[in-house]
């Protein structure tokens, strides 16, 4: 198996050529097209939705909701260590699901987003999981899942997930990783819209992944950064942590709504634990205030108050899942855009795995030298590995996108 890698953003870097050269350096790229005056560049790097115009978007459900909260004159008090509770039960319902049964077994609070969640969960497993203090990552992963795994004092290993052969999920490979691995370790997926490559198990595929870590009694922590925004669909793209629980797995769950409500810099997360029971929740709840408390004490409760009045208010709710769909669909048409664009042009390549991967990123399969050239000669930027974010790419740009595609393929 590969070794886990971790990727810094180069602060240090002096010269742009030298930030850019960085493999996965969203820094770095921000930075280039910056810097770029053509007037046709295209940022491919950015790990936020755009618009069709390639604006950031504040959905209309959260500008309601901003407006409610206002005319309520709420007060800016401290909240609970575990954050605002009709937010927190709104969101692990949401997830796991309503009507579940799992629901009054489960130990929540409110974090600084995912990544706050992730970091959260990781200090739990290090104080209280008794059998491994090791985790094993998907290859590739999120760059930031190894860094905080690592600063949590959990040893951070790979299972095999991406085939940049086939442009394709591993599946052999990643369950043969499963097997191999010490009984009890702990093993993170990422629920839907696997980030970086856009590639997903079928849910067939989940429930061989589940029978796997049941037989050797792994432990999954699920990473649900894209909940609705992958499909369109909040039910669908909460597969695989429904379909595990169902099969009696304890689960970790890490939540973020930075994308499907575009809260990206309110910092909106949520971290929960399915418990045996609910006497073994009140104990969790306990140990997770003790961990929050020096952590950061409390969470902050605008960004958490507009996701509740969104989740608890039954009209905006469903504006929020029209407009979340809205954005799903807009990936979704551009992925088959660039696809249509690419086979027009009259490439000869196989570009089927740009529709068949989901959610905000792809990985076309480019090299890092064509990579290169699509930023050196046609202004477009992207990471070393070939991954691009296809928020960035637009009606009006991405004729030229393909055509500057083909140009370094053919």
């Amino acid at each position: 198996m590969l070794s886990a890698r971790i990727f810094f953003p180069c602060r240090s870097c002096k010269h742009l050529e030298q930030c850019y050269s960085r493999a996965t350096c969203a820094t770095g790229i921000t930075e280039a097209y910056k810097a770029d005056k053509f007037d046709r560049k295209v940022n491919l790097g950015v790990g936020a939705y755009r618009d069709d115009k390639g604006n950031p978007y504040v959905l209309p459900s959260v500008r309601a909701a901003e407006e409610r909260i206002l005319m309520k004159g709420l007060d800016k008090e401290y909240a609970a260590i575990t954050g605002v509770l009709s937010f927190t039960k709104a969101a692990i319902e949401l997830a796991y699901g309503k009507p579940s049964h799992a629901l009054d077994r489960i130990a929540a609070t409110q974090s600084i987003s995912g990544t706050g969640a992730l970091r959260i969960g990781g200090a739990f497993l290090e104080r209280f999981y008794p059998f491994s203090k090791t985790v094993y990552l998907p290859t590739p992963s999120w760059a930031n899942h190894a860094a905080i795994m690592k600063d949590s004092k959990i040893n951070v290993k790979s299972y095999r997930y991406y085939n940049s052969q086939t442009i394709r999920l591993d599946i052999d490979g990643l369950l043969e990783d499963i097997g191999n691995a010490p009984k009890n370790s702990i093993f993170l997926f990422h629920a839907c819209a696997h980030n970086p490559t856009g590639v997903d198990p079928t849910p067939e595929q989940w429930r061989a992944i589940s029978e796997a870590v049941k037989s050797c009694g792994h432990f999954p922590f699920f990473d649900m950064a894209y909940q609705g925004f992958a499909s369109g669909d909040t039910n669908k793209d909460a597969y695989a942590l429904r379909y595990f629980i169902e099969q009696g797995h304890p689960v970790a769950l890490s939540q973020s709504f930075a994308k499907n409500m575009g809260l990206y810099g309110e910092r909106v997360g949520v971290f929960s634990l399915l418990a045996e029971s609910a006497e073994e929740k009140r104990r969790l709840d306990s140990q997770i205030k003790i961990l929050v408390r020096p952590l950061y004490s409390n969470p902050p409760v605008n960004g958490a108050r507009i996701a509740s009045e969104i989740l608890n208010d039954l009209t905006l709710r469903k504006q929020w899942l029209s407009e979340v769909r809205g954005m799903a669909d807009r990936i979704i048409s551009m992925r088959a855009a660039l696809k249509t664009n690419l086979e027009e042009i009259g490439s000869k390549h196989d570009w089927s795995h740009i529709t068949s991967q989901i959610g905000m990123f792809a990985y076309t399969g480019l090299r890092p030298e064509q990579v290169d050239r699509l930023a050196k000669e046609f202004s477009i930027y992207g990471t070393k590995d070939g991954r691009i974010s296809v928020a960035g790419i637009t009606s009006d740009n991405v004729k030229y996108l393909a055509e500057s595609i083909h140009k370094v393929t053919a």
